[in-house]
């Protein structure tokens, strides 16, 4: 079975290069992106401003491979890649929960971005806490160093 996705739109933000980006929309707090959406997609953005954040879909364009073991940001010891949110993957789509200011002309303004500049957009959906905000969750070996993300950043183990 073949899949295949035809991007709606690009991302854009001030991350050129891998190395130094946040890993994570809370270690992005207040950097600003706008999310360009391709005009024949223009019509779907109908109500989509009314909701204060969003979720974006992605896809890692400069990733290339996976290893099914990987030494995550958030930690020094090897995981499980699908116990991590690494960007090299299977089938590299990322994702990231984002603050909508506005929309103008097809054009998202958004906060707490943590995308490389030009990463192709697959998809945009509305965030719902009633939908995505669980209260009684386990994070696994995440559960003391989720606290430290908005302190790390990219480096090059994912290159």
């Amino acid at each position: 079975m073949k899949i295949e996705y035809t991007p709606i739109g690009v991302i854009h933000s001030p991350f050129t290069e891998l190395q130094g980006m946040p890993i994570q929309p809370s270690g992005a707090d207040g950097v600003m992106g706008t999310v360009e959406v391709f005009q024949e997609f223009h019509a779907g953005l109908k109500d989509l401003a009314g909701f204060s954040h969003i979720v974006l879909l992605y896809h890692f364009h400069r990733s290339q491979g996976f290893k099914l073991h990987v030494v995550p940001f958030m930690d020094s010891q090897a995981r499980g890649l699908f116990a991590t949110r690494a960007p090299k993957r299977p089938n590299p789509i990322g994702l990231s929960i984002v603050r909508l200011h506005s929309i103008e002309s097809g054009v998202l303004n958004i906060e707490n971005m943590d995308v490389l500049d030009g990463t192709p957009l697959l998809d945009i959906k509305p965030y719902v806490p009633e939908f995505d905000a669980h209260t009684d969750v386990w994070t696994g070996w995440l559960e003391e160093a989720r606290r430290t993300v908005s302190d790390r950043k990219s480096d090059d183990r994912f290159r």
